[in-house]
């Protein structure tokens, strides 16, 4: 954090904490979050995490947010950073068990938005900026990503392959956080 960073923080009566995401419902538009060194349950709204380009996060995903106390409790005000859950099973997907691993690595960060998400059937559509062909989106591949929910129309950067039944993506980030990581 710069020290400009710093002193708006302080002024706001800011603080930077790293925690877990204890759950986190987009339905109702809140979840909680605990700061790992402990102390009240932080609350995490919706519109801090749209801020942030997000419209949902995995429970158990490990979060960088700046922190208020207020007359409710502690809150997020901002959200820097999300990794996904670390307890993640490094079982590959069926889908992409007999590809190779550095190949689906290596698949470049396409922009793309989400044509309709269906968290109870696991499973929903994208479309890359300028190409007609849908791309699959799986729950699991999602949950890897640190995601729990997608809305229709949410910018995404996607890294899609071609599997076997189609395009798909192996690589699901907000869009907003995923344009510096493939410069």
């Amino acid at each position: 954090m710069t020290k400009v960073e710093t002193l708006a923080q302080a002024e706001k009566g800011a603080t930077r904490i790293v925690g877990e995401v204890k759950w986190f419902d987009p339905v109702k538009g809140f979840g909680f979050v605990v700061a790992e060194t402990g102390g009240p349950d932080i609350l995490l709204h919706a519109n801090v995490l749209r801020n942030y380009g997000q419209s949902s996060v995995a429970d158990s995903a490990r979060i960088e947010i700046s922190v208020q106390e207020t007359e409710r409790g502690v809150q997020a005000v901002e959200v820097f950073r999300i990794d996904p859950p670390m307890h993640q099973t490094t079982v590959p997907l069926t889908d992409f068990q007999e590809m190779d691993e550095e190949s689906i690595r290596a698949a470049p960060l396409e922009p793309a938005r989400v044509k309709w998400f269906d968290k109870g059937k696991g499973f929903g559509f994208a479309n890359v900026f300028g190409r007609s062909e849908d791309i699959f989106l799986h729950i699991e591949v999602l949950r890897r990503s640190g995601l729990a929910d997608l809305q229709p129309g949410e910018a995404l950067a996607l890294r899609v392959i071609d599997g076997k039944r189609g395009r798909m993506a192996t690589e699901v980030l907000a869009w907003e956080n995923a344009v510096s990581l493939d410069d």
